[in-house]
């Protein structure tokens, strides 16, 4: 899988700047006192970085945007990259700047005179996290990436605060080869084997085959697998950084490694998407791989329902009914709302066996959420407004967009069956709502709770400002910026 960037910090020394070969990025602001890099810069390059700084071009980028001086005379570099970032920046607009650097990363290397910016190590982060490439199924010759150094008056001190982001973007990089990989190769058994795999860095894991969740009575999640020769699993990922005997805090993910739709069978337009159906499962892998790289002082446990849905003879059809783990019994309608009869499952048996102080689920549930919120914010529902307030403010400091959706018997009230418990759709109208309805009842009275449905913002067709189009690893901060300041404090 790739692997962030490995970034050097070093203390700044421009005597070998002329010599330096690739790219060299440099900081500056309009009106604000140039850093000692860029005075030595721009009086090898002849004066062309305090024009490029006066420019009309310069004047119209935003924080944390960037502009290229090609070539430039009297060094060995091949670009200088002038970013606007001034020395008060945020969180955002510094990892921005990263990200900029990122994206223009090539073979010769990347030296960034950060210097003595309060932001440097949020430079690295964006630094690293836009510099990912999925390219395990591309033939031909492929250019490795060169050396990245970033120049620091604190090379030490920033160096141990990019340490914990650093495990956040291999944990996104994780999230995002899982949902970039396609089905024939994301198989339920190569999903498994690669969280087994991570048990090399402290997690236990567990998986449990068909046999036994048979016996644990999840007719739920087996309905939605029957019909695929790859066999149904569910695995269990355990942290245990907090105080011994303290119940952890629960991430169940739906990991659907395709979705045909079942009987109930999608269009074929766009269906090759639907490798990323297993999207929740894997940002709650890649949140579990940043815990254990970091090792957080908390107690976590990440559970996946893992599944694939085909329209085979041997498959779940519309009218059949099911029997959950819990023992409510669920009218298929809809062979396509799949989703949820395996959180429902993984859900009850996480909330039995651990007692967790609260859980979390995320889903790429509804085509629904995209028609309410569009590809900008994932929809947040839950019953508590504490957890729901705690993850909003953590999303919204890590810049992953989320929007808190609403909930109410009334929506409740359109999963009711003519044969069964309930129905495992409500209709058209508030579908992503009646989804989210129908996970409640598998919650526990007083149990903290909240649904994610990232169905869009987990793939994207255009790139965003930390990754390239194609996956996107949402989730990931926001869930571990959450576990440190709800549960490390």
């Amino acid at each position: 899988m790739p692997k962030p960037l490995p970034i050097q910090f070093h203390a700044t020394d421009l005597d070998g700047l002329a010599n330096r070969k690739g790219r060299i990025a440099v900081l500056a602001e309009p009106g604000q006192a140039p850093s000692p890099g860029f005075r030595r810069l721009d009086r090898l390059i002849r004066g062309a970085l305090t024009r490029a700084l006066g420019s009309e071009a310069f004047g119209k980028l935003k924080s944390g945007e960037a502009m290229d001086l090609a070539f430039p005379p009297g060094i060995a570099a091949d670009a200088v990259q002038l970013i606007r970032l001034p020395k008060k920046a945020d969180q955002a607009a510094a990892r921005k700047a990263g990200a900029a650097i990122g994206r223009a990363h090539a073979a010769g290397g990347s030296l960034v005179l950060a210097e003595a910016h309060p932001r440097a190590a949020d430079i690295a982060f964006g630094l690293a996290m836009r510099a990912y490439d999925f390219d395990s199924h591309r033939t031909g010759e492929k250019t490795e990436p060169g050396p990245v150094t970033l120049m620091v008056a604190n090379a030490e001190a920033v160096a141990r605060a990019a340490a914990p982001m650093a495990a956040v973007a291999e944990g996104v990089f994780f999230t995002r080869d899982l949902v970039n990989e396609p089905a024939n190769v994301l198989t339920t058994h190569d999903f498994a084997a690669r969280l087994a795999a991570m048990q090399d860095l402290g997690l236990d894991v567990e998986i449990l085959e068909e046999p036994e969740l048979v016996k644990l009575g999840m007719g739920a999640l087996l309905g939605v697998g029957q019909g695929s020769e790859s066999p149904s699993k569910v695995v269990v990922m355990q942290w245990h950084g907090g105080k011994t005997g303290e119940a952890p805090f629960a991430l169940v993910g739906k990991g659907v490694v395709f979705d045909t739709g079942g009987i109930s069978i999608k269009p074929a337009a766009g269906m090759e998407e639907m490798t990323m159906d297993m999207g929740g499962a894997a940002v709650v892998a890649g949140v579990m791989r940043t815990l254990a790289l970091r090792k957080a002082r908390a107690n976590v446990v990440g559970l996946v329902g893992l599944v694939e849905n085909m329209p085979d003879g041997r498959a779940q059809r519309p009218g059949d009914i099911v029997k959950s783990m819990k023992g409510d019994t669920i009218e298929v309608i809809n062979t396509d709302a799949e989703g949820r009869l395996v959180l429902a499952d993984v859900m009850w048996y996480a909330q039995g066996r651990f007692k967790p102080t609260g859980m979390i689920d995320l889903a790429t549930l509804t085509g629904a959420i995209i028609v309410a919120l569009g590809h900008e914010n994932t929809g947040v529902f839950s019953n508590n407004d504490d957890l729901c307030n705690a993850f909003l403010a953590a999303a919204g400091a890590e810049g992953e967009g989320a929007w808190r959706m609403p909930m109410g018997e009334a929506y409740d009230a359109k999963l009711k069956s003519r044969l069964a418990d309930m129905m495992n759709v409500g209709g058209r109208d508030g579908g992503a709502i009646t989804a989210a309805q129908f996970l409640q009842r598998f919650v526990k009275p007083d149990l903290p709770w909240c649904h994610l449905d990232i169905a869009g913002t987990a793939l994207l067709k255009s790139d965003t400002t930390l990754a390239p189009k194609g996956a996107t690893g949402w989730g990931v901060m926001a869930l571990d910026r959450l576990i440190r300041d709800r549960f490390e404090k």
